[in-house]
């Protein structure tokens, strides 16, 4: 890997930049349409606020929400506030920067919930504030899909992009708006064993880029395709460090999850290969886990430490950017961990997903909790 600078621009999910070392430089955003039901959740105390080093303080974590039903993606507003997706239900959520009672703000049409499928990721607009757009992946009936959407217009959501093969696993459904501005997606394999994986014309075992109306980016690898890498199992986990370094995070099948630098046009082996395989036609992990220490999904970088949120291995993982050991954190502390994001004040978020069918469930879950910057 190369040398890159101390300085890390973060972004996860959310669709919106923010430095870790101070607050993001967005102009603020019009409040979030009224709820269209009661509160949701019982409002906790606020949540202290962060301080100006940027790095996370895991000792003081704060429940910001509680009583949430497998809450998957994770947006930041340009105020601050965060919109959680609920997997289940399909509604989204709104939860003010520092905490307080979420409210629901929208519920997405269409919405076919079953087994990993359902209401999955979601990310802003980089631009946000002025032209409201929020976007997100999810199950329906037929396949999955990438819509776009706003909370206070009322309208049927956009359909921007479809056909990508559904299954009770490995939907993928990350989304997140890059550096260059461009929209995100990690696509699973549909749960087939991989061999669309391979295909550079089948939209599943992908990442893509796409305009903000669901058109192939410009500059993407192959001609007239939204694909951006292929040979992947199940992209769940999307970020970039503050030099454009792109990381996408991958759950492995039996033997090996991996944290991959994503590069343009390439082929990360699966079904052909497991975690590194030292063939050139394939690019390696950087990292990789045995499945029962991490099954990661989410991930976020802030500062030089890239953050990923491990569900079956019930921990947060620390992967040092300049080198070293990667470390785990929380363990068994929270119980499964899905998704990890920085806010713009620099607190790093993180949601749990107990209630997913594969965890055990105790009082008050799922949860969002906030780890304020020191």
């Amino acid at each position: 890997m190369t040398s890159r600078s101390r300085t890390c621009l973060v972004v996860v999910a959310a669709g919106v930049l923010a430095a870790c070392s101070s607050p993001a430089a967005a102009p603020p955003a019009a409040p979030p349409a009224a709820p269209t039901s009661a509160p949701t959740s019982g409002a906790p105390a606020s949540a202290a606020p962060s301080g100006k080093s940027g790095k996370p303080d895991l000792s003081k974590s704060r429940t910001v929400a509680s009583d949430l039903e497998v809450p998957w993606g994770l947006a930041f507003l340009p105020d601050g506030s965060a919109l959680v997706s609920e997997r289940e239900k399909a509604d989204i959520l709104q939860i003010p920067a520092t905490g307080g009672t979420p409210r629901k703000v929208y519920r997405m049409p269409g919405v076919d919930p079953a087994g990993e499928g359902g209401l999955l990721g979601i990310a802003a607009d980089p631009h946000y504030a002025q032209n409201k757009w929020l976007y997100a992946m999810f199950t329906a009936p037929d396949d999955n899909r990438i819509v776009r959407f706003k909370l206070d217009d009322g309208g049927k959501p956009q359909v921007i992009l479809k056909g990508i093969t559904k299954n009770v696993i490995h939907n993928g459904g990350r989304l997140a708006f890059g550096p260059d501005g461009y929209l995100y997606a990690g696509t699973g394999d549909g749960g087939t064993g991989g061999g669309p994986s391979q295909s550079r014309t089948d939209l599943n075992g992908k990442i893509l880029r796409l305009t903000t109306d669901g058109k192939p980016a410009p500059g993407d690898p192959f001609p007239g395709s939204p694909v951006f890498s292929y040979g992947h199992r199940n992209v769940q986990g999307l970020a970039w460090s503050s030099d454009g370094t792109m990381y996408g995070i991958e759950f492995g099948q039996d033997t090996w999850d991996e944290v991959n630098i994503i590069k343009p046009g390439r082929n990360y082996g699966w079904p052909d290969v497991e975690g590194k395989a030292g063939n050139p036609k394939y690019e390696d992990p950087i990292v990789q886990w045995h499945t029962d220490d991490a099954s990661p999904s989410g991930a976020a970088v802030c500062g030089r430490t890239l953050y990923v949120a491990g569900l079956r291995g019930e921990r947060l993982w620390t992967v040092p950017l300049d080198g070293g050991a990667p470390k785990a954190v929380l363990t068994g502390r929270y119980g499964r961990l899905r998704t990890v994001a920085v806010a713009p004040d620099g607190a790093l978020w993180l949601t749990t997903s107990n209630r997913d069918g594969r965890g055990d469930p105790k009082s008050g879950d799922d949860k969002v909790l906030r780890f304020p910057a020191s």
